[in-house]
């Protein structure tokens, strides 16, 4: 039967609308009613029009946290399994295989060997979950003795005793079989089979079923659980209720969603056709709460502060502008939150952070979004060394909860968390790349200029000793660094913000740390000299001048602020997106972002 034919909302002409197409509701629209009757047929079983668009529907819970009740994670374990073969099937690398033992229960298999059907095999493998099924992964044949498929299964897939649920989801598949409909719904939890039986539904339902809901549906179903042959958990329904009806056909089902520019675009199509992109933010979520909680149980105050600024500062980096028209003055999307939450520290507050949104007016490419996350905390009485502890302590506190090891595999490397992290020189760094010391790099310009040109660096005739600094060290170190690794102690010219070095004049207390050829936080003991500061912006100022776009600007107030005193603090700032790609084991910004910033169509 064909999708229009299906459709609860129908192309109509009207000589009223001059001949252009209007959408109405035949369930709905009186007006609609003949071209119901038409597009549905004499013939149509249905004698009742069903209900579209309801106001709510109550459903016993998630989908996933109803499975959750009743699957076990295998996690991985190995076990020997006997029974027969009854069915092999060719897979690109391998085989699937259904194996059954004497109670008729079956195991699905994936092996690399050949295995003959009807005969009994012992297999040992690793226990997974496999579209919904418990599964025996990677199996070889052995000798020793297997246990049965139901004892297997007694544990892992545990008796849903026929319990009453009403649960709702996208219809995902649809797959009729005359007298009784196989499917799945699905929602950001998961996915489970419905069964629709033609007696236990009764005549008029069942037919009501067939020709109205379609495949990509939002559909809410009450019955009951139970369990194939297979072991797939499944609703038997007995009753159901078409809650939004789908438009336009979903995404080829095996293939998914494979187009970049459309999923990012439309990443509503991305999160029902891609479990990936689900699994990817759930993840981030579960990161930003894994943050937040390890913050709040170290005694960290979470705050707000401005995302509209009267001054660009707080970072180097070129900001988006405003109008306030109450105001009548330019204002600017925050770039960091940094000068304000060490106005807070001023105030008394010891130990803050703030979770949120910062905007630079940059490029895009696989690290950078204009818009993006970061959390930002700062420490009184700390300096640059505590916040490396900490930081360790950080990572390995989400570590351990969102993967349950410090040691991860990342675009097929292997990255290791475990403390103590590796420690670098930035100047050491520098050295080891070109043979030039510190003293080259921050007082022979031209000499540095030359170096930038030679490696092809983008406009190094124009760019300022700072920037010439920043792009030969972006250039020649970072991409090398897998890390987790500390860069330390920073050129001051590079750091208008941190406190200058105790031991050495021309650098600060500054680390980056790096994972994966990746910036992903950037810390110092704070400058809290209201004199040295009120210069080191004034140097900022000469940058501008100079043509240095992302130089910052004074800010009077906040040297004020720090007139009155700021104690001996430390602050850092991570960023979100850039972490969750290394633990979502993705190479692209846009990856981790819903909805990422792309040029109009």
């Amino acid at each position: 039967m064909s999708r229009l034919k299906k459709l609860s909302f129908t192309i109509v002409w009207k000589e009223s609308f001059g001949k252009r197409p209007f959408y109405c509701n035949p369930f709905h629209d009186p007006s609609a009613g003949l071209l119901y009757l038409f597009l549905m047929g004499e013939n149509s079983r249905v004698q009742k029009k069903p209900e579209v668009y309801p106001y709510k529907y109550d459903v016993t819970g998630d989908i996933g946290a109803i499975k959750s009740q009743y699957e076990v994670d295998p996690k991985g374990q190995e076990v020997t399994v006997r029974g027969e073969v009854k069915r092999v099937s060719k897979l690109e690398d391998g085989y699937f295989v259904r194996l059954s033992d004497e109670q008729g229960l079956e195991l699905v298999v994936l092996t690399r060997e050949e295995l003959l059907q009807g005969k009994e095999y012992n297999l040992r493998g690793r226990l997974i979950r496999y579209e919904g099924k418990l599964a025996l992964e990677d199996a070889i044949p052995v000798d020793e003795e297997g246990k049965s498929i139901g004892e297997v299964k007694e544990f892992y897939d545990k008796d849903p005793q026929f319990r009453e649920v009403k649960l709702a989801g996208r219809l995902v598949s649809l797959r009729s079989m005359g007298k009784a409909i196989f499917g799945h719904i699905q929602d950001y939890s998961g996915k489970i089979q419905v069964y629709i039986k033609k007696d236990v539904l009764g005549d008029e339902k069942f037919s009501i079923f067939e020709e109205t809901v379609d495949v990509g549906d939002i559909l809410g179903v009450e019955g009951k659980l139970f369990r194939t042959k297979t072991g797939e958990l499944t609703i038997e329904v007995q009753d159901f209720m078409l809650l939004a009806k789908c438009l336009h056909p979903l995404p080829e089902k095996w293939h998914g969603l494979k187009d970049v520019e459309v999923r990012y675009r439309q990443r509503y199509l991305d999160l029902i056709s891609n479990p990936e992109a689900r699994s990817i933010f759930i993840l981030r979520s579960k990161i930003v709460s894994l943050l937040r909680r390890f913050l709040d149980e170290r005694g960290f105050i979470e705050v707000e502060t401005p995302i509209l600024q009267p001054i660009a500062s707080g970072a180097n980096a070129k900001p988006f502008i405003t109008y306030h028209n109450y105001l009548e003055q330019n204002l600017y999307l925050r770039i960091a939150p940094e000068l304000y939450l060490k106005r807070l520290i001023v105030g008394g507050f010891n130990r803050v952070y703030e979770l949120g949104k910062n905007f630079r007016n940059e490029g895009v490419d696989t690290t950078h979004n204009p818009e993006f996350t970061m959390v930002e905390f700062y420490c009184a009485y700390w300096d640059y060394k505590d916040l490396m502890k900490f930081t360790e302590e950080l990572f390995t506190y989400i570590l351990d909860n969102i993967v349950g090891s410090r040691a991860i595999t990342y675009r097929g490397r292997e990255l290791d968390f475990n403390p103590p992290f590796k420690v670098y020189r930035y100047f050491d760094l520098l050295k080891e790349k070109t043979g030039k010391d510190k003293d080259f790099f921050l007082r022979d310009v031209e000499g540095l200029r030359k170096l930038a040109i030679d490696l092809g660096i983008p406009k190094a005739e124009k760019l300022t000793h700072a920037k010439l600094i920043d792009k030969v060290f972006d250039v020649l170190v970072e991409d090398e660094l897998w890390g987790p690794v500390f860069v330390v102690d920073f050129p001051k010219i590079l750091s208008p913000l941190a406190k200058t070095h105790r031991e050495d004049p021309d650098l600060v207390e500054r680390f980056e740390l790096f994972i994966a050829g990746k910036e992903i936080a950037n810390a110092y003991t704070e400058l809290n000299d209201p004199f040295e500061q009120r210069e080191r912006f004034l140097e900022q100022l000469k940058e501008k001048e100079m043509g240095d776009e992302e130089a910052m600007q004074m800010d009077e107030d906040f040297v004020t602020a720090l007139e009155y005193g700021m104690p001996p603090t430390a602050g850092e700032g991570i960023g979100i997106d850039r972490l969750v790609m290394i633990l979502a084991d993705v190479d692209s910004i846009r990856e981790v972002i819903l909805f990422p910033a792309l040029r109009s169509k």
